[in-house]
């Protein structure tokens, strides 16, 4: 984990279960500076939730909370180019968008065409439904399919004929 202590997150967390100091908080973020407590701002900046501009005037400091979790989250997952590819495009899978360069977009195709079994024959409603999940447009992503060779077509029958094949 990062070099932040369990202790000096409960102790930030903290501040905000105490009435004054949430309150306090509450109004440094609205840039309601009047009538504040003293002691809860001593104890804010503390906990680094407040500080002082150059002249002297207390404000928020959320990014405080950012520190913190950026401090605490996991490292990053090394991801291999297409994994980063399908998850910049691809959102609770479903494509977010058609308009991509080539080489992005047959990594997309490679993807999508998995859900055809290799040696099996579609018509085209069933490869419409199954397109449709993926995006609206499910015309343009069969054109797509075909023209990439991932999918091969006589009459209106349609089978996967390219892209990987899961052993």
């Amino acid at each position: 984990m990062g070099g932040v202590s369990d202790e000096e997150i409960r102790r930030v967390l903290g501040l905000l279960c105490q009435d004054d100091t949430l309150r306090a908080f509450a109004r440094l973020v609205l840039g309601e500076h009047d009538g504040l407590s003293p002691k809860a701002l001593a104890r804010l900046e503390a906990g680094g939730l407040a500080v002082r501009d150059e002249g002297g005037a207390w404000r928020a400091a959320p990014e405080r909370f950012r520190a913190l979790l950026r401090a605490r989250a996991e490292p990053a997952e090394e991801l291999s180019d297409e994994e980063r590819v399908l998850r910049t495009f691809l959102v609770d899978g479903r494509l977010t968008t058609l308009a991509m360069r080539r080489d992005k977009r047959l990594v997309v195709l490679r993807h999508i065409a998995l859900v055809f079994e290799p040696g099996v024959r579609y018509p085209e409603k069933d490869v419409n439904v199954a397109l449709r999940a993926f995006h609206d447009d499910y015309a343009a992503l069969r054109r797509y399919l075909v023209d990439e060779e991932l999918l091969s077509r006589e009459g209106n029958t349609y089978w996967r004929s390219g892209g990987h094949v899961e052993i």
